[in-house]
């Protein structure tokens, strides 16, 4: 949500918030490599009493579901963050440097242990390629309006 955020407003040539005076990092997953973690984890219907191992296991030991953690586990700092957008953009953000949001914390990643374990994959897309294949989808779309 960030990136949309950011890219429409800085093309737009209004300034981005950034809370937490930018020192703030996160996991940022790539649109694609949720869908594909998705797809695989169809295939690994959930059965109670069968934990997987070497993985820490939400299996619910009541009901066949499981919680999944999707991402790559390899948190970003948020101005690395703006910056390559910046890059990929060929603009430089204009930034309201805020204080930390009431609720938030300054670093958040995903552990993608059980994804990999139960499905053999692990998000691997990088923030600067995700960034550049949602920059060049973002302008083919909206300058084609």
């Amino acid at each position: 949500m960030a990136l949309f955020k950011f890219v429409r407003a800085m093309q737009a040539g209004e300034a981005i918030d950034v809370y937490g005076e930018g020192d703030m990092r996160r996991d940022f997953t790539y649109v694609d490599d949720l869908i594909e973690s998705i797809v695989r984890l169809i295939e690994a219907v959930p059965a109670t009493g069968q934990p997987i191992a070497d993985a820490v296991d939400s299996l619910s030991p009541a009901a066949p579901f499981r919680v999944v953690n999707i991402g790559g586990g390899q948190p970003v700092g948020l101005m690395d963050f703006i910056s390559t957008i910046e890059q990929q953009l060929g603009l430089e953000a204009r930034k309201n440097i805020l204080p930390m949001q009431a609720g938030d914390v300054r670093e958040t990643y995903a552990k993608a242990e059980l994804l990999e374990a139960l499905t053999g994959y692990r998000p691997s897309t990088t923030v600067e390629a995700g960034i550049k294949a949602f920059v060049d989808w973002y302008l083919s779309y909206y300058q084609a309006k």
